[in-house]
């Protein structure tokens, strides 16, 4: 496909939106940002809930592609889960196939494998076809976002790359952290080769920087274009030194999805 050049960024106010509102117009794209609340100095944002699909229909036409982060990003009741993640991306989808957008980058999660184990030394990188295994509901609408892009590419040709995030912080804050951190500059890296790729049908890959103590396999994200070039090995001594190795025993140090699945932080609002 063309390279896009005017992008429609959903969940542009949240953590990983407003990180890439400031990296990703390096890369040469217009941002139309769109966010259930209002974006401080970003007069022109969209301000709209995802429920709204005339505000979504409007927001989305004209645009080339479609980033979209927004929902909930922590557990939460699954009423709130299905509004928010599930019906919202619906809507979504919708939308972009109405107006005739090509690609959506769609964040996906690593807690939609969240139960499944975490690699021991020796063990192979967790690939991306390893069965679904969602930690929480937060990890199950995940799930049903990356079927959701399988079905409008088979159905209506709408192209998606599902990116599995692992944690994109300025730095990592945990030692289970340093094996899923993404640095917010390879974020945009990863976006840009996502949003330019040919020929993606329906892809999807894992979201991370190189990182020496790396989990799961980053062939999928390398073949789009991706080169990651951080690594949170240079936080390692810190955060080891502060909380201590990985406990294999301990049950949310066992699984790829961390206290996610015995202990999910809840969202707040």
């Amino acid at each position: 496909m063309p390279a896009p050049r005017t992008v429609l960024l959903t969940g542009a106010a949240g953590g990983v939106g407003t990180l890439m509102r400031g990296l990703l117009p390096a890369y040469g794209y217009t941002l139309r940002l769109l966010d259930v609340r209002p974006i401080e100095d970003e007069p022109d944002a969209v301000v709209a809930d995802l429920s709204d699909r005339d505000a979504l229909r409007e927001a989305v036409r004209g645009v080339d592609a479609i980033i979209h982060l927004a929902g909930i990003s922590l557990e939460a009741p699954f009423d709130k889960i299905l509004r928010a993640n599930i019906e919202g991306t619906y809507h979504l989808y919708e939308a972009a196939r109405e107006e005739g957008v090509g690609r959506v980058v769609f964040a996906s999660s690593n807690h939609a494998v969240g139960f499944t184990p975490r690699p021991r030394d020796g063990d192979p990188l967790i690939p991306v076809d390893t069965p679904r295994r969602p930690d929480t509901f937060y990890g199950l609408s995940k799930c049903f976002g990356e079927d959701l892009a399988q079905l409008y590419w088979d159905k209506h040709g709408l192209e998606t790359v599902s990116v599995r995030i692992g944690s994109c912080f300025p730095e990592p804050t945990s030692v289970r952290m340093l094996s899923v951190w993404m640095s917010p500059a390879d974020g945009a890296r990863l976006f840009h080769a996502a949003l330019t790729a040919p020929d993606v049908g329906h892809t999807v890959v894992y979201g991370s920087s190189a990182n020496t103590r790396l989990w799961w396999d980053l062939s999928g994200a390398r073949a789009l274009g991706y080169e990651p070039r951080d690594d949170s090995e240079p936080y390692a001594e810190k955060l080891i030194a502060e909380q201590g190795e990985l406990d294999e025993d301990t049950v949310s140090h066992g699984y790829l999805g961390g206290h996610f699945v015995n202990d999910p932080p809840i969202w707040p609002y």
